[in-house]
Parts: structure tokens; sequence; C-alpha cells
């Protein structure tokens, strides 16, 4: 909501001016000029230890795992509690993998220590100062599992992992030497579809892990977990930060980090959580040497080196020790050991892979082209992963088309949105709300098999992804089309209900692909043309009973009692209306299309707007019946009576009884009147009145009655003129904290009437503010939308060095965007006495953190306290698709 407090805060804030784990491998990236190896701070409480000072492992302590499962991941060793695998030598305990006797289930032995139900912590500070072992398909690990399985099954219910490393001092082709140890999260839905995120860390000077003991912490708190080497904060991983709009909407997330997702106990559905879920219960402390699996395995030179293990390879660790922050133990928070930079992605900071929210849709169906011989910058041609390069080749009947090949590597291809693959400066992620047209849209394509695979059995697939893969849609291509027959273009059509029915959220879609089944294409070489995203301009039928005058084919109508509905004039805003007037027969009275009673047997078939449907009038009592509490009474029929539908003008939507004297609206869901036994499809009476037989007295009024769909409502351009020869209604030229009453100004022929606006010795921004409670949603135009304005620099700042600036606030002050004028489209700096244009894209000011739904100041001045002495105008100033 505005306030007159605006003034005030604008001034005042102006004035104060990955590692896919357990398989994966992770990028690193470690500046050893931030290195600061500060202790814990003093709020950080010991509260368990080992120091490993006794002659035996610690039962009270220490669980052991026993089994030969492979620990999910493919490992090649037996976990056992033989002392042979874990034992206690001069104050250091030791997990040792060693080679298996002959015929042993498994080729190696280990062992992995627990300690789930005697040690289980909710946040804290956990340290392990060890030493690694080394060696093709060594996998020490430190890490934490949840104590009970409060979300799920894994990694519903969250995995932290501490410390892990694979393969430490193996050498590659050009001799350097594996020396990473990396920090994950797991998370996600159930396995195959979970998700990690992570980093990893290399030590300073080229040390190696398995060389030297080191130390390994990890602080969690509420809501963020924080990895370190050495003192070293090198990861941070947070929750997600979900972005909300004016409307209290989500649009997308602030921050992506991790996520859950889990029934509702109350609801019952399946919620996502962009909270500090699944990390906000109890988890368990493991210790744990693996020989092999699907990471180790797969990395640097693969498989197992026997001759690494013959003798036995050692984890061997000084001490685990546990804290709890005193600050706040129920949190975790306020004993955090941070750096400059640790929180920031281009540093410390990692990225999760929570589903971002999809933001509300529009409404309002717009069609997409990918592609029809025009590149499109904002859908790239893609290979996901067989390292080609599709072509933009001439085909001879059809003109430029796209050519796509499979080669050895098994792959995708289609074409995307995602900003990771958009290489044109031109283009941006701009994915397609395809949710207004689910009944009616399709993705139609053109396709041409030039090379067959040359595996003849390969299936051709059809795929489509939405919000960066959260949700996909995967079907063979003969669903929507003929098999691919070499040398003819085939054409292919898929429903976008029968992809949403597929699992596809239709809001966001960003990917589509056609391609041979993974793994099956080698040799293809196929061309698409005509890929388009959309439905047919056709509106939804629609039926008006009455709007300033009545529909000849639907008639006025008195059902018993002889009178003659007439139209009279209301108010203003009404105009011409249907009025009803009951005397002492009983009867009812409506609109009716049956020819008996004078109408022209024009049944309305309501059918294809059952899904979402309305029927809806507005009513008016001028004189009330002269029986006290007569009910109002609501009746539809359909096909010669066959089927009707009664129901109190009090079970609208809208909930109210009539009162005399106002005009009040009232809608029905045609989907509730459908199951309430209605037959939409032949729908010939409506009917407003009071119940039978209480009538007597009531004179009564109906206009702007009629059967739709509220998509029918909905504009195709929605903008806003801020500023053409005048301001916009509710908006007004502003100056903000100098004094000043900015003026309308004669100039050029071609601009005529324009914005002036002076700056004296005070401070201040100026530029074009909303009315109180007014403010302009821009939602509609986000995609393509800009704002863009004309500016005229009459006379410089006395500051020659003055920097000229854009700003846009929405909501109040919530969200503000304010960027240089030189980061325009246009990127030019103002030239004293010439117009200039200035353009700033609308997804440009929303991916900088603008809520545009509720844009309600948009600034154009000199840097704060620079601009004294400047005069400069503003004309043509609109928020608008371009």
């Amino acid at each position: 909501m505005k306030t007159k407090m605006r003034n005030a805060m604008l001034c005042a804030g102006i004035a104060a001016a990955g590692l896919h784990g357990c398989g994966g491998g992770s990028a690193t990236n470690s500046d050893f000029t931030k290195v600061d190896a500060t202790a814990p701070v003093s709020d950080w409480a010991l509260v368990w230890s080992d120091e490993f000072d006794g002659s035996e492992i610690d039962s009270k302590k220490w669980n052991f795992e026993i089994n030969c499962s492979g620990g999910g991941n493919n490992e090649k060793q037996c976990y056992t509690n033989s002392k042979k695998n874990a034992f206690i030598d001069q104050g250091m305990l030791n997990i040792v993998a060693l080679p298996a006797a002959d015929g042993a289930e498994k080729p190696y032995t280990s062992a992995r220590l627990t300690t789930q139900k005697k040690a289980d912590f909710k946040y804290g500070r956990f340290e392990m100062r060890a030493k690694l072992p080394s060696g093709q398909g060594s996998w020490p690990a430190f890490w934490m599992m949840p104590t009970d399985a409060f979300y799920g099954s894994w990694p519903k219910s969250g995995e932290i992992d501490i410390m892990e490393a694979v393969n430490l001092k193996v050498t590659d082709a050009a001799g350097v030497a594996e020396a990473n140890v990396h920090g994950t999260l797991h998370y996600g839905r159930e396995w195959p579809d979970n998700l990690s995120s992570g980093k990893g860390y290399a030590l300073p000077e080229g040390k190696s892990p398995a060389d030297d003991f080191h130390t390994y912490a990890l602080e969690w708190q509420e809501g963020e977990i924080r990895w370190y080497v050495d003192g070293y904060l090198y990861a941070t991983q947070r929750q997600s930060e979900v972005r909300y709009n004016a409307k209290d909407q989500a649009v997308g997330l602030k921050h992506r980090g991790w996520y859950a997702e889990y029934f509702d106990q109350g609801s019952g559905e399946k919620e996502i959580h962009w909270d500090a879920a699944p990390f906000d219960q109890k988890f368990f402390m493991i210790l744990n040497l693996a020989v092999g699996g699907n990471w180790p395995e797969n990395v640097n030179n693969g498989g197992i080196d026997a001759t690494a293990f013959a003798k036995g390879q050692s984890l061997t660790v000084d001490y685990v020790r546990v804290y709890e922050c005193k600050s706040n133990p129920a949190t975790g928070k306020g004993c955090e050991t941070v750096r400059p930079g640790y929180d920031k992605l281009t540093d410390g900071l990692v990225e999760g892979k929570a589903p971002i929210p999809t933001p509300p849709s529009t409404g309002i169906p717009q069609n997409l082209t990918i592609f029809d011989g025009t590149p499109n910058p904002n859908w790239p041609a893609w290979d996901c992963c067989g390292g080609s390069n599709p072509a933009l080749v001439n085909d001879t009947q059809r003109g430029d088309v796209y050519e796509f090949l499979v080669g050895a590597a098994p792959t995708v291809n289609g074409f995307v949105t995602r900003s990771a693959f958009i290489k044109d400066p031109a283009g941006k992620p701009t994915p397609f709300d395809g949710s207004p047209m689910v009944d009616t849209g399709s993705v139609t394509f053109d396709m041409q098999l030039i090379s067959a695979p040359n595996n003849s059995a390969a299936v051709w697939k059809f795929k489509v992804e939405s919000n960066e893969g959260s949700t996909a849609a995967e079907l063979d291509l003969i669903e929507g089309g003929p098999a691919p027959v070499i040398g003819q273009w085939q054409s292919y059509s898929f429903p976008l209900k029968t992809l949403a029915a597929a699992g596809l959220d239709l809001a966001a879609i960003d990917v589509v692909m056609i391609f041979p089944a993974w793994g099956t294409g080698e040799g293809a070489v196929y061309r698409i043309d005509n890929l388009k995203i959309g439905q047919a301009n056709v509106a939804k039928p629609e039926l008006v009973l009455f709007k300033d005058s009545m529909n000849a084919d639907w008639p006025m109508w008195d059902c018993c009692a002889g009178s003659s509905p007439t139209e009279q004039t209301d108010d203003a805003e009404h105009g011409v209306v249907a009025e009803f007037s009951i005397g002492a027969t009983p009867t009812v009275m409506g609109f009716i299309t049956r020819s008996a009673n004078g109408g022209s047997d024009k049944p309305f078939d309501a059918t294809a707007i059952l899904d979402g449907g309305l029927v809806q009038f507005q009513m008016k009592i001028v004189n009330a019946p002269s029986t006290p509490n007569a009910e109002w009474k609501f009746k539809i029929e359909a096909d010669g009576g066959s089927s009707a539908v009664e129901l109190d003008l009090t079970t609208s939507v809208e909930a109210v009884a009539p009162k005399t004297g106002q005009w009040q609206t009232y809608t029905y869901k045609l989907s509730d009147l459908a199951a309430a036994g209605l037959d939409v499809s032949a729908i010939d009476v409506v009917m407003i009145f009071p119940a039978w037989g209480s009538g007597e007295g009531a004179v009564y009024r109906v206009d702007n009655a009629r059967i739709y769909h509220p998509s029918n409502d909905i504009p195709d351009v929605d903008s806003l003129i801020l500023f053409a020869d005048k301001a916009a209604d509710n908006w007004s030229i502003w100056d903000c904290c100098g004094g000043t009453t900015p003026t309308v100004e004669q100039d050029d022929a071609s601009h005529g009437a324009t914005a002036q606006y002076i700056i004296g010795a005070a401070p201040t921004v100026m530029g074009i503010q909303a009315g109180d409670n007014v403010s302009f949603d821009a939602s509609n135009i986000l995609q393509n939308g800009v704002v863009r304005f004309e500016m005229k620099v009459v006379t410089a700042p006395d500051n020659s060095a003055a920097v000229w600036k854009f700003k846009i606030e929405s909501n109040n002050a919530s969200s503000a965007v304010e960027l240089d004028l030189s980061a325009s489209l246009e990127g030019k700096t103002p030239t004293t006495g010439q117009w200039q244009t200035y353009t700033f894209p609308l997804q440009t000011l929303f991916d900088a953190g603008l809520d545009i739904s509720a844009i309600d100041v948009l600034m154009v001045f000199p840097a704060w306290g620079s601009g004294q002495g400047a005069v400069y105008r503003l004309d043509n100033v609109v928020i608008a698709n371009p």
C-alpha cells in the first residue's frame, strides 16, 4: 500500500547510499590469498569428543556397521568390526582398508563407525583432525546422516558430507596429483531424482591431504552450513529464499539453495519446502574408508589400483570434536567463523539445486516461435552432451533449417532457453508459460531424417522440460506423428494437455528435445523446422444475455404472470438495464431462448468453457418484496427443461444477499452447475427471482448478464504511458527531496509538452511517482516488456563528473533497482542539448530484484549529491511491450 512516508524513505535510503556426491566431481577454486586460519570463536563450547587416547574403540561412543552392501555406491569392500580394520594406536584411530581373503564376498575389507543413538546432534561445529589415505580407488569420508528419517528415505531427510576425498595422489597425464577434498549436501526427491550440491578445495602450495594431518570442520546452524579446512572457510550452503511479489505470489528464488519435499500433515498434500528442512533434525556422525565405488572408479585413472591396497590404506584420525553454540543452542546461530566473501556466489557461496517456484501465470495465451527459418537468440539450437554444434543449413524445399547429428557420445538434441547455453549477446532465458492454453495449445514441428541411426532398433523420442529440469515429459515421437522416414519432411504435434498429464509443469517450459533414445543414436542426422508452441487464436464461446440492451435471441421473460419486463436507464455506470416487476401472481423471471416464449431457439453450448467458465450477472433491488426475508433464487435450465439447477443467490461465489438500492455481482461456476446436474451443452433459460410465491411487490434490475470464460476479458497487451504531453492519471512528475515543483514545458515540434526538472543546492532525486494506493503491474509483459523514455539535458550539472542514474521502485520501496543510464540497451551517456532514448528490459530489472507487480516510482537523476545546476527533460516515458 502507498503511504505518505515514501519521500522520507527514498531520501533516507539514497543518502545512506557442482559437486555430484557419491559419483561425481567438482571444480576446485581455491584462493590462498584469503586464507585466514582463525580458531572457532569463544562461544563454541565443547560438548562431545573422542581423543582416541584409550586402548580400544569406545563402544559407548561408536557403533560398527557390519555388511557387504557396497554402501549403495557399488563399493568393493565389506565393513567389519575386525581389529585389523579399525583400532587405536598411539592415540590415533586407524580405519584400514585391506585386501580380503581369497573367495571373500568382496575383494576388500574396511570399517565404518557411526554415532547413531549414541551421539546425535542438531546444529553445532563438527571437527576432525586426520591424515587421509591415497591411491586409485580410495574413498575416505567424515559425514552425517539423519538419526531418524523424518522426511522420508534417502536423500529426502538429507545427508551432510563434511569431508570426502577420492584417489588422492593419483597423477594425471600431465603429472598433476589429485589433492582435492569435497564438502557436499544431498537432498531432494527419492533416488533416482536425488540432488546434491557442493564444492571442492585444494590445500595451499600443492600439499596433499594424504601427506600430513589437517583439520576438517563443518559449522551447521539453522538455514546455513559452512565447510572448513585448517580453519579456512571454503564453502557455504544455505536454505533457499523464495522471492515474492506485492501480491504475495512466489515469483522465483532470491537464493537457490537446498529444499525438501514431503507430505504436509495437515493437508495430506505433497509440498515443496524452501526452508531449513531437511537439515533441521538430529544427525549422527560417520567415519569410514570405502574402496572403489561409482565415484572413485570413474574419475582420475579409473578402477581400483590393487597395488595401492596391497599393504592396506589407512584413514588416521587424531580426534573428533563437537561444539555447541552457547549464544543460541536452539538455532546454532551467533558463533559463525566467517571471512569476507564467504557468502558470495563468486567466492564461497554454493548455488544449490532447489526447484525454482513457477511464477504465477499471466493467464494470457501467447504463442511462441522457437524456430521457423530464423534463429531465436533466446532459444538456441543445442547438443546436450555430444560436443557437436547444430548447424543452420539450406534445405532446397524450405530454406534455412537446423541440422542435428549424433556421434559416438550419447546425447540429446533440441532447443534450450537456459542461461548456461545462450551464447548470443542478444539472447536471454525466456521460459514459456503454456498454462493458459493447456486445453488448446500444442508443441508442433517438422522433421526430416537425413541419415538413420546405426542402431536400427533406435526409438525416436520427444522430450520437454520445465523450470530448469524440475519437471519433464518424455514421449515416443510416433505419439505425435509418423515414424521418421529418410528424406521425407513430416509434421508432429503434441498437445500441451498430454504433456501436462505426463508430468510437465507448463508454466516455465525451457527445453524442447527431439532425439533417438539415449545411447542408440550414433550416426543419426536430422533436420528440424517450424518449431512452435501455441494455439489457434480462437476466442472461447460467450453468451451475452443483457448488456446495454436485450439480446433478441434471448428476450427478457416473465414466466407466469403476464407482465412485460422493460429496459430502463439506471446510473452512469450501468446505463440501460433490464427491469422486472412482480405482482400478485406467483412467477419467475429472467432470460429465455425457447421459441414458445419469444426466443429464437438458440440454446448455448458451454461445453468448451466448462473448465473455468462462469455464469455472471449484476442485480439491484429497486423495491423489496412485500414478504419479509424472501429468499432470492438463481435457476438455470437446459434442453427444454430436461435438466435444471436452482440455487440461492447467497451460494454464489460472492456469497452475498441482495440489498435494496445496491448493485451487486453474482457469479456461478459452470463446473459446479454441471456437477449439480445441469447439461451445459444446451442451456436455454436463466432466471433470477424471489422464491416462488414470495415476490409480490418486488422490482429489480439486471445488467451485464452473461455466460463466458474470464480469459476473454484479458487484454492482449498491457502497458502504461507514464508521461506523453502530461503525466498519466494518478501519476505525477515529482521532486523527492529538493523542494522544487517539476513543470511541463514546451520543447521542439516532435516532443511538444515535456516534463522539466531543475536541481538546486539540496541533494535530491526526481522522476514520476504514483499516487497513494496506485501502482502498475507489469507481470503480463515480463518476457518482452521494457521501461523506455527519452531525455534531454538542458543544462549539465555543475559537477562535470556526475553520473546519471535510472532507478525504479515497487510496492512502496520494498524492492528497487538502480542502474547507470549507460547500462541501458542503447549504452549512451547524456549529451547536453540532445534528446536520447533509454531502454531497460523488464526481465533485466526483475532479475536484479525488482518486484514488477507493483511499480510505483520511476526516477532519472544525477547521482545523489552531484546534480546541482542540472536542468533536464523527460518525454514518452512508457512501460510496455516494444
